[in-house]
């Protein structure tokens, strides 16, 4: 992980913090005011949510570029699995193993990001497998387009690139995290015990004494 990313994490925390100190207060109020007490499964949902945007937004974005900041030599990148082939010349000029270059831990973390949106979408919003992936990949296409306008002109510059390997393996991290969260509903249907309903017994008024 790059400088650059850990700054940009510093920074979602900031903002989860921020964010989650300003809509604590009302949630509680409102759980009281709804079910008469604080609901603690609600209250980490929320905050889990919130935490995940914070952070996912953060190292999507952040670090912002300044004026006079470099320029990129690409800006769009639409040769599907071209992480490939940057890992293998890395690997080659680097002397390394492409395990380790800087083109297959990028892949490794696209894939990551979106993991927890799958679970979220399967686990919390009930979505299907299709459903799942279709949103997964709407958000990494919403994410490419900000990134392919610079931010819809807010920044100096075009500062990240459109990258068709992003979508890939952000769509895929988003099934990747339904696939888990299905597993994981499975496991659980399957280890909880059986609960039978109470058995009531008939007495016949004839046989009472």
């Amino acid at each position: 992980m790059t400088a650059a990313q850990v700054n940009a994490l510093h920074f979602g925390l900031i903002g989860f913090l921020a964010i989650w100190a300003t809509v604590l207060v009302p949630q509680l109020v409102l759980q009281h005011v709804r079910f008469g007490r604080v609901v603690p499964g609600r209250v980490v949902t929320t905050a889990t949510l919130t935490a995940y945007a914070s952070f996912a937004l953060a190292v999507t974005f952040l670090p912002l570029p300044t004026a006079g900041g470099r320029r990129l030599a690409q800006t769009i990148q639409l040769v599907p699995f071209q992480w490939i082939a940057d890992a293998r010349r890395e690997a080659v000029e680097d002397g390394i193993n492409a395990l380790s270059t800087t083109a297959f831990e990028q892949m490794t973390l696209n894939v990551l990001l979106f993991v927890p949106l799958g679970l979220f979408a399967r686990l919390l919003w009930k979505r299907g497998f299709t459903g799942s992936v279709l949103l997964g990949f709407a958000i990494s296409l919403a994410v490419e387009i900000t990134q392919l306008t610079a931010n819809f002109g807010t920044a100096p510059f075009q500062y990240r690139i459109f990258d068709v390997d992003d979508l890939i393996t952000n769509t895929t991290g988003a099934a990747l995290g339904w696939i888990a969260a299905t597993l994981f509903l499975v496991l659980r249907s399957a280890v909880q015990p059986v609960r039978e309903p109470a058995r009531r017994e008939r007495v016949h008024l004839t046989e009472a004494r």
